[in-house]
């Protein structure tokens, strides 16, 4: 992610959104600390797209429906008593 300065941003606006949709996020600083990122509208959309539940992400999954074989270890961790 490439840093600009405000000043320098705010005078070569152009480049800085060019340069978002290009080449991905563009970090903006006020007095030597970060304060926005200029981002594509493309990458933006893709962070505000609608998350689907925890549950469809698992019947979406690739292995929805594998049956796993799964045994418990029954040893005991330690000897009670001792």
């Amino acid at each position: 992610m490439q840093a600009w300065q405000l000043q320098e941003a705010k005078a070569r606006l152009s480049e800085v959104i060019q340069k978002a949709i290009n080449e991905g996020p563009q970090d903006i600083s006020l007095r030597g600390r970060p304060a926005a990122v200029v981002l594509s509208h493309a990458d933006y959309a893709m962070l505000n797209r609608p998350k689907p539940s925890f549950t469809a992400f698992l019947r979406e999954s690739p292995l929805h429906g594998v049956e796993l074989e799964l045994e418990r270890d029954t040893t005991p961790t330690r000897l009670a008593g001792l």
